[in-house]
Parts: structure tokens; C-alpha cells; sequence
């Protein structure tokens, strides 16, 4: 059964991807203020959600829902292994954990994974998607904020597998509106986008403590006090 699953999501997340820019973290990288420690804990907290979510989707890469979106070349956590090496050097799997928000969302994958895993489609959608739209001006962000030379640190975005993002992003949006779904199932695929979208928020909010301690209060207040209009959001979609 065809439907407009790329585009119910797209309109379905859009005032999430909104909140999402607005969050302190991604309101001073989006201005080029990165803070080096915090922008290693959230990737190494990256490592473990996506090391979890990538299991969830290899396991059940033959349910008729996750074999139309199991795409390996999407696969990101060996490249954010590579980006812990290069924060915590060769002995990085000892110094890093989940944080709390990481848990939850952890957890969340397992839960999905064990009893419905048809909506793991929803996340896989909202983190992959991001990271090869929005995630890109990311990246050179970071790049640039903290001096990083080629893919240094910053792995996590390089698809290197994928040369024609937007191709790429074009034949996914066409497996979507693959799936076999019902108007029922639709909705729960949005919902799940939107919780997805919620969960990373999270992870991002816990970094605000270690923003305001490099930054100062008074910086910090002057960089999160104005609300961004989804610039990602118009970029992604037309991207």
C-alpha cells in the first residue's frame, strides 16, 4: 500500500525540529559557540543511542516495515567510535556513560525493539535524516569553533558512503512512502518521530550546566535569549 509517509512525517516534526534549534546547546552552536567538553559528551552520548538503535534496526532488518529503511551505509557508530578515540584517546571505553537522558532513550530503543519495532522507523527517521541535513552546517560548525582539521572529531557526519546526500535523502523519502502502513500506524510512526525528537532534546538540555560554567550566565543568557525560527527545518525540507 502506497502512502505519504515522508511527507506526514516532515509536516508531523516540524515544530519539533523548531524546538529542537531552540534548546540552549544547539541555540550557541548554531551562533559558532561550541564548547569542546560538552560537544564530546553529546557525541558520546550519540555513541550509545546509536550503537543501541543500529542493533534494534540489524535485528529486524527482515520485519516488513525496517527491511524498506535498513540502509547500512547509514550506519553511524563506528564512525563515532572514531570521534571518541580523538576526545578521550585509545582508552575512551572506560571514560565514557550514558548520561540519564541517554538511558531513557536507551531505553526507549529496547522497548521498541522487543514489542512494536515497526516504530523504530521513527527514529531511524528523525536521527539520520537530521544528521544528513541540519547535521552537515553542524559539522562546520564545529569545525570551524574548534579547529578541526578534515573529519577530526567531527566522523559522526561524514557519509562517506553516500556521495549525493540529497539523491540519497530523495530514495529514502521514496522507501518511506513504501511502507506498509494504515492511517493508524501512520500516526504512531509521528508520534514516535516527535518522542524521538524529544529524547535527543533531553540529551541536549542535560549539557546547559556545562555551558554556563565555560561560558559564563551572563554570556550564556545573551546567546539562548533570542528564539530561532527553524532555519534547519526550511533548509531540510528544501534540501
Amino acid at each position: 500500500m502506497s502512502n505519504n509517509l515522508a511527507m506526514e512525517l516532515r509536516l508531523g516534526t516540524r515544530q519539533a525540529h523548531t524546538d529542537a534549534e531552540n534548546v540552549g546547546f544547539m541555540k550557541c552552536f548554531l551562533k559558532g559557540v561550541v564548547v569542546k567538553d560538552a560537544f564530546a559528551k553529546f557525541l558520546s552520548n550519540l555513541y550509545f543511542v546509536y550503537s543501541e538503535l543500529e542493533t534494534a534496526i540489524q535485528q529486524h532488518q527482515q520485519h516488513p516495515v525496517i527491511k524498506l529503511i535498513y540502509f547500512p551505509e547509514l550506519n553511524r557508530q563506528s564512525y563515532l567510535a572514531k570521534d571518541m578515540a580523538f576526545y578521550y584517546g585509545e582508552t575512551w571505553p572506560q571514560q565514557i556513560i550514558p548520561s540519564p537522558a541517554a538511558q531513557t532513550y536507551i531505553a526507549r530503543i529496547r522497548q521498541l525493539s522487543e514489542h512494536e519495532p515497526a516504530l523504530l522507523l521513527g527514529h531511524s527517521y528523525t536521527r539520520y535524516m537530521g544528521d544528513l541535513s541540519g547535521g552537515q552546517m553542524l559539522q562546520k560548525v564545529a569545525q570551524s569553533a574548534l579547529k578541526l582539521s578534515g573529519y577530526e572529531g567531527t566522523s559522526f557526519y561524514n557519509f562517506e558512503q553516500i556521495t549525493d546526500k540529497k539523491a540519497f535523502k530523495d530514495k529514502y523519502r521514496q522507501a518511506l512512502d513504501a511502507v506498509p502502513t494504515d492511517e493508524i500506524m501512520v500516526k504512531k510512526i509521528v508520534a514516535e518521530a516527535n518522542y524521538a525528537f524529544k529524547l535527543n532534546m533531553q540529551i541536549v538540555q542535560e549539557l546547559e550546566a556545562s555551558l554556563i560554567l565555560a561560558l559564563g550566565a551572563e554570556t550564556y543568557q545573551q546567546l539562548t535569549v533570542s528564539k530561532n525560527p527553524g532555519s534547519t527545518e526550511v533548509r531540510a525540507v528544501h534540501s
